[in-house]
Formats: structure tokens, sequence, C-alpha cells
């Protein structure tokens, strides 16, 4: 049977001071006054029932995903009890899937991009679902088609057409490549050959799991614990203990990357995905969603006043609150309750890193 598998787990902290530890940023509703979680899950909603799509989150946000997603049942969402990267993750979901299903198809989205048209992106995916029944043994990525040369984005370099009962555009993968720098991503883009890395990926749980025995062993033998557990009493005690043991590593590094290269028994594809696709990972990309007035101002905010300023991205979570510029230019001001954020748009990665300094002054106070 195929499921649909939401990564909700991110902290989204380049979205500080509106994304905290208590409410990250795919639970925020800044998509047209919808949760980026909601938008995902709707993306899905389209192609299956509600009882097929699972959302894996920290588990202390499981009873706001499920106040954002009163549909689901609540057996869907599976907590993990620290963020120990997609590898384990992604292994996480496939070995509860797996022992519900022997023969459960997972398609793993996230829960932090914007993607449109949703028709294109649900074809990508039905396409995906047909490969695997083709190939048993494949694992599958989409890959973005680039609209200019990106240097904060991984690439996927796709080799010969792989052909797909119903049509759809899928190839293999030569090669997993790192964020490039501006030249070499130009020259991506050019050849034609080369797609934007989304993050997502189609497989069956039993071809990832074991993909993830050969190439990461003490996870694997971890992930089965929990899944001989999985349903009983000790369940939770289970992956309190074994969870946060895991080693952290990212599913391109442990498995992706070494499949492609020939290292196991799975092969690896690339599905082409024809959409726009914004990775809602920073104040500027997050802009690209927001209103603009005649002067290019992004702005969220139930009062604000601009005078002579331009290219500025402005948010306030408190509609009484006035905000008001003069002479300010590409500027990013964001107004909560108890912290405000004003710094340069061209410095808008290096939030992530004051949430750190933040964190080592006044500890958890404004996370």
């Amino acid at each position: 049977m195929q499921y649909g598998v939401i990564m909700a787990g991110g902290s989204g902290t380049r979205l500080w001071p509106i994304s905290r530890g208590n409410k990250p940023k795919q639970l925020l509703r800044v998509v047209r006054g919808k949760s980026l979680l909601q938008v995902s899950y709707e993306r899905l909603r389209g192609i299956l029932p509600a009882n097929q799509i699972y959302v894996c989150t920290n588990s202390a946000h499981a009873s706001l995903v499920l106040e954002d997603l009163p549909e689901l049942p609540r057996e869907n969402v599976i907590g993990e009890p620290v963020g120990r990267d997609t590898a384990n993750a992604v292994g996480y979901t496939a070995a509860v899937l797996k022992k519900r299903d022997p023969d459960a198809v997972c398609a793993v989205v996230t829960a932090d991009h914007v993607i449109e048209p949703i028709a294109d992106f649900q074809t990508a995916l039905k396409t995906a679902f047909a490969l695997t029944v083709e190939h048993p043994n494949v694992l599958v990525t989409f890959g973005i088609v680039p609209t200019f040369g990106h240097t904060g984005l991984g690439y996927v370099h796709r080799g010969e057409p792989l052909p797909v009962k119903g049509g759809g555009s899928a190839y293999k993968v030569l090669a997993f490549r790192e964020k490039p720098d501006k030249p070499t991503a130009d020259r991506y883009v050019e050849s034609g050959r080369y797609y934007w890395n989304s993050g997502m990926f189609v497989w069956r749980a039993d071809t990832v799991l074991n993909e993830l025995a050969a190439h990461l062993p003490d996870s694997y033998a971890g992930l089965m614990k929990i899944s001989d557990a999985w349903g009983t009493p000790n369940q939770e005690a289970v992956v309190n203990d074994v969870y946060p043991k895991l080693k952290k590593i990212s599913v391109d590094y442990a498995i992706m990357e070494p499949a492609s290269q020939g290292k196991g028994k799975a092969q690896v594809a690339v599905v082409e995905m024809p959409v726009h696709w914004l990775d809602v990972g920073s104040w500027t990309s997050l802009a690209e969603t927001l209103p603009t007035d005649e002067h290019n101002n992004a702005h969220e905010c139930g009062s604000c006043l601009f005078v002579d300023s331009d290219d500025n991205i402005i948010f306030s979570t408190d509609p009484a609150h006035l905000v008001s510029t003069i002479g300010v230019s590409d500027m990013i001001i964001v107004h909560t309750p108890d912290a405000t954020l004003v710094c340069p748009k061209n410095e808008s990665q290096r939030v992530k890193d004051l949430v750190g300094k933040i964190k080592d002054k006044f500890g958890d106070k404004f996370q």
C-alpha cells in the first residue's frame, strides 16, 4: 500500500523570532492563512486518504500537529524524542510502517516547502510510486527543474532515462553534488542534466531499511529494537532509550550517496518535478509568500506604515502594534510580543547563529 510521510521535525531557527521551540515554522500560519504543515498535508491528501498519511515530528509537538491536522489519526503521528537527522527519521518511519504493512511504499516529503502547481507535484509522486512497482529495489528522489544557478542547494546529476509505465520523466542518478560555487552552478543549469535536490523521496520501506542495514548498521539495529517494541507497553520507553543514541547523520550522506555509487543493492533514480519550489527556510524565502506594496516591501502586519522605504521584509505577530519605517531599505524587521529582530536582508542566513548566541546569554527564555 502507498503512504505519505511528512517530515516535520525541523526547528526553523532561521525564522526566529516567530519560529520557536514550542511552535516551529511548520506550524505557523504563514501561507495564505495556513501552516506549512497544513499545505504539505493537503498536497498529499489529493492522492492519499488520511489514514495513509503520517507525520514524523518532535514528540513535544505531537499534540500541536494533531490540532493543526484534525483529520489525521492520532496513531499516525510518529514522535522523535530528539532530532537525530534525516537518516534516522526516514529509517524510523520506515520501520514503523513496515511493521504495520510489510509491502509499504513511502513517499517522504517535507513540511517546509511551498510547491506549485500541486497537480504537477502529485503527478511526479504517482510516477515515483509506479517506478517502485517496476523496480522494487529503487530509491527515488525528486529533481526540481532549476531556474538559475543556485549556490545554496545541492544538485542531482541525472543519467540515462528509466522507462515508466504511464509516462513521466525518470532517470538513473549518476551523482549527488554538494552546494556549488556560482560558476559551477551556472554550468549545471546550462547543461540541462542537473536538478535541484528536493530532499523528498519514494521507496519501499523494506528497501530503504535494507540499505540502512548495509550503510548504517548500528542505527538499523536500534531501529529494529524500536520496531519490535512498537505497539507494546514498552514502546515509549524503548524509543526514549534507543533513539537518542543513534548516530546523527543525513539520509543523503548515509544512504543516497553510497547507493548512487553502487555501494549496496538499491538503484537510485530521480523523477523530474517541474514545479515552482520554495524552501521556506529563511526570512528572504518566506518573503516570497507575503504580499508586497508598490515599493516591494513584503509585509505581514496588521498595522504598518512605510515612508520612503523600499525592498524591506516586515512581519509582526501583533495586529495592534504599529510598525513604521522612514528611509529604510533592504532590511528585515520582525516584531513579536517578547522579541524583535532587525537585520539587513543579505545577513538573513546569520539568524541561526544569532539564536545560538541568544541561547548562550539568556538560556531558553527566547527560544
